[in-house]
């Protein structure tokens, strides 16, 4: 079995809700994956989540919408992230999940179409932990806030566009 996490919602597959199960965060779980992703904050975190027994495993979906507060990775002041984004997982007992692992081999092409596969070991699924990766998956962790631009010129920084890789051509045209 595994250790719970900061947001830890079992589901136990031998009676599969039939319903949307609607879960959200309380202030101690927000504030403890707060540290857990090395954000300033998360101030809402709510999610809706359909799972469904399939031939190919267990299939989650739903939405996922939170609420953060980031620092910008330019300047370093605090600044509101909303985050909403729909989600589909597959969660697969693990020795089915190491089997298809192995079929595999070492490359592995996805298309749009294939689903984030989590590997669970007895009769239940964590869809907090799966709803709390999702979230992390989410969270740009070079965002820029709205004082990067001027964060950029007291400190002398390039733009991504000024130093990108078509800078130096853009160079060579204004030569005379």
């Amino acid at each position: 079995m595994q250790e719970p996490t900061e947001f830890s919602r079992p589901i136990d597959l031998r009676a599969l809700p039939r319903q949307i199960i609607e879960v959200s965060a309380d202030a101690p779980e927000r504030a403890a994956l707060a540290r857990r992703f090395d954000i300033v904050s998360i101030t809402a975190l709510k999610a809706s989540a359909q799972v469904e027994e399939r031939a190919t495993g267990v299939e989650v979906s739903g939405r996922i919408e939170a609420e953060l507060v980031q620092a910008c990775a330019i300047s370093g002041d605090d600044f509101p992230v909303e985050i909403a984004s729909d989600y589909r997982l597959r969660f697969l007992p693990e020795s089915d999940y190491e089997a298809a692992l192995a079929d595999s081999g070492e490359e592995i092409e996805l298309s749009s179409e294939d689903l984030d596969t989590i590997a669970y070991t007895g009769s239940t699924i964590d869809l907090g932990e799966a709803i709390a990766q999702t979230l992390a998956l989410e969270i740009d962790p070079y965002a820029e806030g709205p004082g990067a631009e001027a964060a950029r010129a007291e400190y002398g920084l390039s733009t991504p566009e000024a130093s990108g890789p078509f800078a130096a051509l853009q160079a060579l045209k204004k030569q005379p």
